[in-house]
């Protein structure tokens, strides 16, 4: 199975919606709460390129925050790239 890790804030709600999504597809997924740690924040943005949580990778790919994690699900992409 893939790895999949989300850098995350407590208070988002985009958070949630992409973390249901991972979880209503049995993936498992690591949890990097940013919440007041300026230097991980950095990090997440150095790599991921994104400045907003969530923040996903997929085997170390940064694909995006929540709306990109829906595309991919919708447009059948998001099964293909867990299974690699």
């Amino acid at each position: 199975m893939a790895k999949v890790e989300m850098y995350t804030k407590g208070y988002c709600p985009f958070c949630v919606r992409a973390k249901h999504l991972l979880e209503k597809l049995d993936v498992e997924y690591k949890e990097i709460p940013i919440d007041g740690d300026s230097e991980l924040r950095q990090h997440m943005i150095e790599l991921t390129g994104g400045h907003t949580v969530p923040q996903i990778l997929i085997n170390d790919e940064a694909i995006g925050g929540c709306d990109d994690l829906h595309a991919l699900h919708a447009a059948g992409k998001l099964q293909t790239m867990l299974e690699k």
